[in-house]
């Protein structure tokens, strides 16, 4: 099990961009697949990016293909979501998530392990 903690939300205008972090501890983290899902009010909780524990893979929403860009650091024990050229319909909060396993990073089944979220807004 892995302690999660997000960082780096802000309010942004359309165009800009952001960098998330998901720091973690109590776990070894370099064993976890990772990933960042995000939420808005009175919709379920969406994929947006994934990575395998060595970085080797990784999987993104066709939503935010393009622009996002996810990235992990097995050192510091954080894993980061580089999101440029921002629209207003990315605006949501975002949480990110461990999986001890490799298997259909992309799928929320199987990520046990979440932090406590961090609010994106983008205005137009």
């Amino acid at each position: 099990q892995v302690q999660l903690v997000e960082s780096g939300g802000g309010l942004v205008q359309a165009g800009d961009s952001l960098r998330l972090s998901c720091a973690a501890s109590r776990g070894t983290f370099s064993r976890y697949a990772m990933a960042w899902f995000r939420q808005t009010p009175g919709k379920e909780r969406e994929f947006v990016a994934a990575i395998t524990w060595t970085g080797g893979y990784t999987a993104y929403a066709d939503s935010v293909k393009g622009r996002f860009t996810i990235s992990r650091d097995n050192v510091k024990n954080t894993v980061y979501l580089q999101m440029n050229s921002l629209k207003p319909e990315d605006t949501a909060v975002y949480y990110c998530a461990a999986k001890p396993n490799g298997y259909r990073i992309n799928y929320i089944d199987g990520y046990d392990d979440w932090g406590q979220g961090t609010q994106v807004t983008v205005s137009s």
